[in-house]
């Protein structure tokens, strides 16, 4: 028995075996995975639910966010194979909209995986739309090479791609029978592909090991089996496994991903590896994507207009990224700054305390640029916090500085935690408390 159940905002998809004492639950997440013989199994301490690949593809199908998995046994039932009877019945239930807004992963850099030995390979592209190609070659007469692809979900996926059946070769047929991986199949929820010649008598050993009165190889090359739902129906279940094993991420992924003979090792394996920079990608500390090479939201002289600051202890040279959330700065560092002539003038090292006073000029321009007329305003340092030196910085290096407001702009006072980069090496943080004040002869503001 699986009963699937509402759950609130940022649960994302919870098995729950319900069977158990206590009712563990376990969380769909990559690093969860234990097995993926003939489907992805979750496994946590000593608690485990298998082939969970057509659950989960039926929930990212049909876009839902949020859910718990009820089970009574340690393996979701096969039904037909295929999502079909799953997203029939989340529909029949309903689906109600919640009241937060989606969390998106967008990777920060093209992403593959390939199994040479398995002739796998898959790929994802940072993309604003979500979608999958799937492609499968196995040097077989009656799987053609074929391709499936999806860009649309909801209707499309429960008309597409939802009632695509899992298949397998003859000859794979009898060893998974005899290793006790397929002991819930049939041959109405799996298609069977013959791709060879086989006699009377090995047919009625076969029909014995299924437990079936008598079997047939049809035209089409399966084995006792209904039509093709899809002449590429393969493809398309080989899709529905991937969307389902890529909801471990733990979220939705805005990303074009082309896979070629992909499988429930080679998904997972995948999409631990994605889930690790993602990671990385979403830390607090993490750099937003931008071109430093672009024209920057404020260079120098724009920057001039907002700061009080000039030259030499104007130490930004450009804002290159601002959202409600978050500014990058970016400093030039040159063998020719004044304060090289006295730090360490045969080993230049820039002052860590210059460091942390261009990271707050940096987060500065983000609290100023909130008000109508910046240039009327004077920021003071109040406090520092949490000071730490990672690296040094010499002549030639770029620093790149994220500020963050830790708390909102209230009363003039500005909260913000900062970091500053070379390259991809945090070389400096600090959380940093400054007062806005208006400058005593700037004109009075308008009411």
């Amino acid at each position: 028995m699986v009963t699937i159940k509402p759950a609130p905002v940022d649960t994302w998809f919870v098995f729950k075996r319900v069977d158990l004492p206590e009712q563990p639950e376990i969380k769909a997440l990559a690093e969860n995975v234990g097995d993926t013989s003939r489907g992805t199994t979750l496994v946590k301490d000593g608690v485990m639910v298998a082939t969970i690949e057509h659950v989960l593809s039926a929930l990212v199908g049909l876009e839902i966010d949020n859910a718990v998995i009820e089970t009574d046994s340690p393996e979701m039932p096969i039904l037909d194979g295929s999502a079909r009877i799953i997203t029939e019945a989340i529909l029949k239930t309903g689906i109600v909209e919640q009241e937060s807004e989606r969390v998106y992963y967008k990777p920060s850099r093209p992403m593959s995986f390939c199994n040479a030995e398995k002739g796998v390979e898959i790929y994802v592209r940072p993309s604003e739309a979500r979608s999958f190609t799937v492609r499968i070659d196995y040097g077989s007469s009656v799987i053609v090479p074929q391709f499936a692809t999806i860009s649309q979900f909801g209707q499309t996926y429960c008309e597409e791609v939802a009632s695509c059946r899992t298949f397998v070769f003859l000859r794979e047929l009898e060893a998974l029978y005899q290793h006790n991986l397929i002991k819930g199949g049939d041959l109405s929820n799996a298609i069977v592909f013959v791709d060879r010649l086989i006699d009377k008598a090995e047919m009625e050993r076969l029909a014995k090991l299924l437990n079936k009165p008598a079997i047939e190889v049809r035209s089409e090359g399966t084995l006792n089996n209904v039509e093709l739902r899809f002449k590429n129906e393969p493809a398309r279940h080989k899709m529905l496994d991937i969307i389902g094993d890529f909801a471990l991420l733990g979220c939705y992924m805005k990303a074009e991903t082309d896979a070629l003979r992909p499988g429930h090792q080679s998904n997972t394996e995948f999409i631990k590896e994605v889930r690790k920079q993602m990671q990385k990608d979403m830390a607090p500390e993490a750099l937003p994507p931008f071109d430093i090479t672009a024209t920057p939201l404020y260079d120098v002289n724009a920057i001039k207009k907002i700061l009080p600051h000039r030259p030499p202890f104007l130490l930004v040279d450009k804002i290159v990224y601002m959202d409600k959330d978050q500014v990058v700065g970016v400093k030039n560092v040159t063998m020719n700054e004044p304060f090289f002539t006295g730090h360490f003038p045969d080993e230049p090292v820039m002052p860590g305390v210059l460091i942390i006073e261009a990271m707050a000029q940096t987060g500065g321009i983000y609290m100023l640029t909130q008000y109508p007329d910046p240039e009327n305003y004077l920021t003071y340092f109040l406090k520092m916090d949490n000071v730490k030196f990672r690296h040094k910085v010499v002549p030639g290096d770029t620093l790149i500085f994220k500020l963050t407001p830790i708390s909102p702009l209230r009363r003039g006072l500005c909260n913000m935690k900062g970091w500053a980069y070379v390259g991809d090496k945090i070389v400096a943080e600090a959380d940093m408390l400054a007062q806005l004040a208006r400058k005593p002869d700037a004109p009075a503001l308008e009411k």
